[in-house]
């Protein structure tokens, strides 16, 4: 128990953007210290430089895991639950639409938890020997049987409620301004319901998800990468972010969020739709047909 679990105490900095997320995690900068990771490209280089290119993609088995568990419930069933609390209207309003969002959010997490977990703890590890930092997990896989050999079940599901909420408020913000913004071009004629347009709707999304959902996002991080006893629960963990680093820290990695979230939204959203056109063009002519978002 001795090397890996005394290291993992000192919270090595995590990958990317969940790296800026972390950065000043265990203690505030002093006066005058630079920050390690300073800006998209700076971090990006640094990570590089430290730990060689294979680290930029590390959690990304993970992070698969993570989106088909996801991405299956939310967005599968945001229809669905769309339709439900319409009460079958054709125009469903933006309550039914919110409902949709939060209820599938909701439902995704509850579902896919422990993957979240275990890409964010995976994604910040680093292997820095000279500096007293080792992996604490050699693989996705060890990540899981160590968690829930060392922290039990509970440790898989770490964050959960903090989890609910910040997914909810990202499905929402993604799936419902989507949405809307679609419609919006749409009836103003700006553009004809194609890939341009698709792609349009789908960056805008982007960007107001990053805007809504960067506070909740940083908390669940912290809290989610926490040794068990560092923060007495999720407001804690975002009280003690408050009034050691200011309400800045909310939104630490702001940048690299919104590059993931808005590319995210772009394959997500434009292969949704190609996807559901082709399944309405060799749909049987005898069987109901989808409706597109």
């Amino acid at each position: 128990m001795g090397g890996v679990r005394e290291t993992e105490k000192k919270h090595p900095p995590p990958s990317r953007a969940e790296r800026k997320k972390v950065q000043g995690e265990s203690k505030a900068l002093l006066k005058g210290e630079k920050a390690k990771y300073r800006g998209v490209f700076g971090t990006i280089i640094t990570i590089v430089q430290n730990e060689g290119p294979r680290n930029l993609y590390n959690g990304l088995l993970a992070g698969l895991h993570r989106q088909m568990c996801f991405a299956s419930v939310r967005i599968g069933l945001y229809d669905t639950m769309k339709r439900f609390y319409a009460q079958e209207s054709e125009s469903p309003g933006l309550g039914a639409r919110l409902l949709a969002g939060s209820t599938t959010g909701a439902m995704a997490v509850v579902f896919a938890q422990p993957t979240d977990v275990v890409k964010v703890r995976f994604q910040a590890q680093i292997h820095q020997p000279e500096n007293g930092y080792v992996k604490r997990y050699s693989s996705t896989t060890d990540a899981y049987r160590s968690i829930a050999r060392d922290e039990g079940l509970r440790g898989l599901w770490k964050g959960c409620l903090l989890n609910i909420a910040r997914n909810a408020i990202v499905n929402c913000s993604e799936l419902v301004t989507y949405d809307i913004i679609k419609e919006e071009i749409l009836k103003s004629k700006l553009m004809t319901d194609n890939m341009p347009c698709h792609f349009t709707a789908a960056v805008a999304a982007g960007f107001c998800t990053t805007v809504v959902a960067s506070p909740v996002d940083v908390v669940k991080t912290r809290f989610m990468n926490s040794v068990p006893g560092q923060y007495g629960g999720a407001m804690n963990c975002a009280l003690t972010m408050l009034l050691k680093e200011g309400p800045s820290a909310f939104y630490k990695g702001f940048m690299p969020s919104f590059l993931r979230l808005g590319s995210w939204n772009i394959v997500m959203f434009v292969s949704y739709e190609q996807i559901q056109r082709a399944v309405v063009r060799f749909q049987p002519p005898w069987e109901p047909r989808f409706r597109t978002v």
